[in-house]
């Protein structure tokens, strides 16, 4: 099952039921196709934090000429940073690089600390797609990426949640700009899978309800321009959409 917040016309924070084969969200007895004018579709969770996971492909630390880690590389994004599905993302001025990087995210479903990996699926709602929008000129500066990943709109976030059983285990990550592709592997080739990196993230902190756990990004990560149109498909949830602005 698929599920997506929006809001409605009357300008009311609602959330559906999503129909993939329809690309259309129902609620109340209506329904409203994704790309409807009169709808704002808003990121899937609110998330209180969101966990993202560095290096968890080898072929992209290697890209970026760094070490695989030996446990999952822990850093946080705010809620400043979320963006939604349709938007348009604008970036800090002035930078020579910000780049993309397609992501599968999950959403936690209830508060849940020290969780076992064994037990992690029973605290997912479910997953969506990211981009894990990253400054580099600072991120190279800083030990703890705020600048280079905490900045506003760098975490766009949906288009809908997706429930666990409709995403594959090999699930296909996937990103295009202007229509060219520019990553393409799948959930397989994670270094840390989901349920360790659960146990791993609920062993230091309590992950709430709405929290979003972004798994990392595959070798292909490069730099966004002014104008350019962004997809991140994730096989099971659809396609995030998302133009960028760079004042």
């Amino acid at each position: 099952m698929h599920h997506a917040r929006f809001r409605d016309p009357a300008g009311s924070i609602r959330e559906g039921t999503y129909d993939p084969d329809r690309d259309t969200v129902a609620f109340g007895g209506d329904e409203y196709a994704l790309d409807d004018p009169d709808i704002d579709v808003l990121p899937p969770a609110e998330p209180t934090k969101i966990v993202c996971i560095g290096r968890n492909y080898a072929d992209h630390a290697a890209e970026l000429g760094n070490e695989v880690p030996d446990r999952p590389l822990l850093f946080l994004k705010p809620p400043n940073a979320l963006a939604s599905h349709g938007d348009t993302v604008t970036v800090p001025a002035g930078k020579d690089r910000i780049d993309w990087e397609a992501e599968l995210a999950v959403v936690i479903g209830e508060q849940c600390k020290s969780v076992d990996a064994d037990d992690a699926m029973e605290v997912v709602a479910g997953f969506t797609c990211m981009n894990d929008v990253s400054n580099r000129d600072d991120q190279n500066r800083e030990q703890n990426w705020v600048r280079g990943k905490a900045f506003d709109n760098a975490a766009p976030l949906g288009p809908v949640l997706a429930t666990p059983e409709e995403v594959p285990m090999d699930a296909s990550v996937e990103l295009r700009v202007n229509g060219e592709t520019k990553q393409s592997s799948d959930r397989g080739h994670l270094m840390f899978d989901v349920p360790t990196l659960i146990e791993e993230i609920t062993t230091y902190l309590t992950l709430e309800a709405g929290d979003v756990i972004a798994t990392g990004t595959p070798e292909g990560v490069g730099a966004l321009a002014d104008g350019d149109a962004v997809e991140v498909e994730v096989e099971g949830v659809g396609t995030l959409e998302h133009d960028v602005r760079v004042p």
